[in-house]
């Protein structure tokens, strides 16, 4: 997984330690990192000044960096600098140094009429709100109308979290250093960066794995190893066969997304389990997927009997109240691969201690898919759950506290395992924000827990291919659209990890072998 770690602010300044122990010295790294703004820079900026803003910090530093060189190329550049410069310390102070130009204060800095503005006041590890004078220049800089490129983070923003507590830097791009950061990700934070370019500073990969990073951006490099794959001698019952919940009649569709998502990212066979009086109603639109009745949870037992089922989707339309408990009781007690989502989820609201024990009894497989909302009622009154704050936070915590992976939906959705474990989905797209997309969502996922996929891994890749199928619709998605997307995006999903597959058997001398006859996993 080199390479999708996101690391924290803490875990960012180990890796500056750990570079400089290591023989590297500070300020080579801040020179490194100067040098990749400076070449934004040049990018992004049309004719005329560009100001760099400096703060009195490391960020400081690499503005002063990126002014030198900027300047040395022939461009006009103006430094303000927020603070007194004899207050620069170590690293900063050196390349503050090396910058021969006049040097204003910030404090009194105006950025209208510039090519480009370069934030370097502030970086990742701000942990308060701005106020005083650089709340000032800040909310100047946001009115100004010009570029922005920010250094690290957005100046105001929390590189953790993600979330603004008062004026921030409205940033055009920005450039990181050696990883990304959660709150490049995280809203807001992902508007406020913009597009993000990571600098490799020369820290070594060697010393990222040290950090032990457990925070990931959601992508095929995460979970492209753990995906199914065919062998030739594959058939429809080596693929696993998920079973989805239906609801009552007049509200079977919601089931029958989930179903289709099911089939259609690889399960080899899927049952709808409907009561009685809507057998009729799924059975008018089903062909390729089953259809069995199932009226309650005894009922449910007794189809579970059948250890080749192996993934359980409960909750899109099913119904709220005690009966949908007693069937998530049953289906946690079969300890299969099972998503909870939707009813199944508000049928618990704050009742989470009960579907814990529930999860924790059964031994489930379990992956809860809910969204703010759901996630609000089901946590309600549970202590070690925070409602509010940082996204990344209260996933894990709910992760920790239901013992099930929890896939907290959004444009930012964050994916959290007991284990401490989190993706953050970077591809998500307003396309997503129609009725039923959240039911196929627990269809895919419940594909790949029926296909052997781990629950975080399943997880991870059912909401990165989820994206990846709107994106590939585009506008005018519904959500019977999004199945419908998959065979394409799966296409290309597998072709590009049989080519890293391949690529990465070659530099052993080993030969790679193409997707459709390979046994072994990616």
């Amino acid at each position: 997984m080199v390479g999708t770690e996101l690391i924290t602010t803490d875990e960012m300044r180990r890796a500056d330690a750990a570079a400089i122990r290591a023989g590297t010295p500070g300020l080579t790294l801040m020179h490194r990192a100067g040098e990749a703004v400076a070449e934004r820079a040049r990018a992004l900026a049309g004719e005329g000044r560009i100001l760099v803003l400096c703060g009195p910090g490391n960020n400081g530093g690499d503005g002063f960096v990126a002014a030198r060189i900027l300047a040395e190329a022939g461009r006009e550049v103006a430094v303000a600098l927020l603070g007194g410069r004899d207050a620069l310390k170590g690293d900063a102070a050196a390349a503050a140094a090396e910058w021969t130009g006049p040097v204003t204060d910030a404090s009194q800095a105006d950025p209208a009429g510039s090519a480009l503005v370069i934030d370097a006041l502030f970086g990742a590890g701000l942990s308060r709100p701005l106020d005083g004078a650089a709340a000032s220049l800040v909310e100047r800089v946001n009115a100004a109308g010009v570029p922005v490129l920010a250094v690290d983070v957005p100046s105001g923003l929390d590189g953790d979290t993600g979330m603004a507590d008062g004026a921030v830097v409205a940033a055009t791009e920005t450039v990181t250093f050696l990883r990304r950061k959660p709150g490049h990700l995280l809203l807001p934070g992902r508007r406020l960066c913009g597009p993000v370019t990571v600098a490799g500073i020369g820290i070594p990969d060697a010393i990222v794995a040290g950090l032990g990073a457990q925070a990931h951006v959601n992508g095929p490099d995460l979970w492209g190893t753990a995906f199914p794959r065919l062998a030739e001698e594959s058939h429809k019952y080596t693929r696993g066969h998920a079973v989805v919940l239906s609801g009552p009649a007049h509200r079977t569709g919601a089931a029958r997304l989930a179903a289709r998502g099911a089939l259609r990212i690889g399960a080899g066979l899927v049952t709808v389990l409907s009561p009685t009086p809507a057998l009729a109603e799924n059975a008018a639109q089903l062909t390729a997927i089953m259809l069995k009745p199932c009226d309650d949870a005894d009922d449910l037992d007794d189809t579970l009997t059948d250890e080749r089922l192996n993934a359980i989707v409960a909750g899109p339309g099913l119904g709220s109240g005690a009966p949908t408990r007693d069937l998530v009781r049953v289906a946690t007690e079969a300890g299969r691969g099972l998503v909870l989502d939707a009813d199944a989820l508000t049928s618990f609201s704050a009742k989470a201690d009960e579907l814990a024990e529930m999860i924790a009894a059964g031994d489930a497989q379990a992956v809860a898919t809910p969204h703010e909302g759901e996630f609000a009622r089901l946590f309600k009154g549970v202590a070690a759950v925070p409602l509010k704050g940082s996204k990344l936070v209260r996933a894990r915590a709910a992760a920790t506290f239901l013992g099930a992976v929890v896939v907290l939906k959004g444009p930012d959705t964050v994916i959290a395992a007991p284990d401490g474990r989190a993706a953050i989905n970077a591809n998500g797209t307003p396309w997503l924000g129609t009725a039923g997309s959240g039911d196929v969502l627990c269809g895919f996922i419940g594909g790949l827990l029926a296909q052997g996929m781990a629950p975080f891994d399943a997880a991870c890749a059912a909401v990165w291919l989820h994206a990846a199928a709107a994106r590939r619709h585009g506008p005018g998605l519904i959500s019977e659209d999004l199945p419908e997307m998959m065979p394409g995006v799966l296409g290309d999903v597998l072709e590009e990890i049989g080519r890293v597959r391949g690529a990465a058997l070659d530099a052993q001398g080993e030969r790679g072998t193409p997707y459709p006859v390979t046994s072994e996993p990616v």
